[in-house]
């Protein structure tokens, strides 16, 4: 791919607590968080939110980090570009205090503000509620922010935080305890969440998976792919469900698994 054209995008600054971050949006109807992987707002992030729009919501895709628009890939921009781009957003957002990375049992703070975005998001939207979907780095992102009555539809793509070095690292995810009592909570009440990942992603380790089932029971909807199922033609090891390792083609594993989350949001926020 090439660096995205975001002309179709409307730019917002949204502040709370005196941080301010830039958002694109596009489309009409409930709103949907779509927050990126890691190193940012890549062109395949961006068309996921397009589909989103065209499905009937508002696609508002907050800017944590990163160029957004730039393809991270080699052949975008040669391999000594793609490096250096990922090396400039490793130091900032590792060393970040808005970002856990590698502690278990925590919320990063920066959740705060996207819970404060889904609620403005929902206020000028309507309908019945927010959904969010979280990639890699940000999966965890749309669980916490569902402490919030206001998300009804998150979706944990790929999630990878902690970072999976020891064992209580993997068998965790980036939530605190209270957090999580609330949307166990939430959970018993009738809230669902969706989680995606490829069955060898280590960098989204199958003991995550088996800590959302245990800790969320039946709400916790788990779509676990083959690794044979990821696009060949991705840079890294099968990894990104939504995004660069889709397969945009009827019938494909990874069309069919998009399509689920697309109807889960449908279901919850439309219907």
């Amino acid at each position: 791919m090439t660096d995205a054209d975001l002309s179709d995008f409307q730019q917002v600054a949204f502040t709370d607590d005196g941080k301010t971050r830039n958002t694109f949006r596009l489309g009409h109807g409930p709103a949907v968080i779509v927050m990126a992987e890691f190193p940012g707002i890549s062109p395949q992030v961006f068309d996921f939110a397009r589909r989103v729009a065209r499905m009937g919501c508002t696609a508002v895709v907050p800017h944590l980090y990163g160029n957004p628009g730039r393809d991270p890939s080699p052949e975008a921009h040669g391999l000594p570009a793609a490096l250096a781009n990922i090396a400039s957003q490793v130091g900032p957002v590792c060393v970040s205090r808005e970002f856990v990375v590698l502690a278990t049992g925590r919320t990063s703070p920066v959740v705060h503000w996207l819970r404060a975005l889904a609620a403005h998001e929902h206020e000028r939207c309507g309908g019945p509620g927010v959904g969010a979907v979280g990639m890699c780095f940000t999966g965890g992102f749309a669980l916490a922010m569902a402490v919030d009555d206001r998300l009804v539809a998150p979706v944990l793509s790929q999630p990878g935080l902690p970072l999976g070095f020891t064992r209580s690292q993997r068998c965790s995810i980036d939530v605190s305890p209270a957090d999580l009592d609330r949307i166990k909570k939430r959970c018993a009440d009738g809230l669902s969440v969706m989680g995606l990942r490829f069955r060898g992603d280590r960098r989204s380790p199958a003991e995550r998976f088996e800590f959302l089932r245990g800790q969320l029971g039946d709400a916790f909807i788990a779509i676990e792919l083959d690794d044979a199922a990821a696009n060949p033609d991705g840079t890294l090891s099968p990894h990104s469900v939504l995004t660069e390792h889709l397969i945009d083609q009827p019938g494909e594993p990874t069309y069919v698994a998009l399509h689920q989350v697309l109807d889960f949001l449908r279901a919850r926020l439309i219907s």
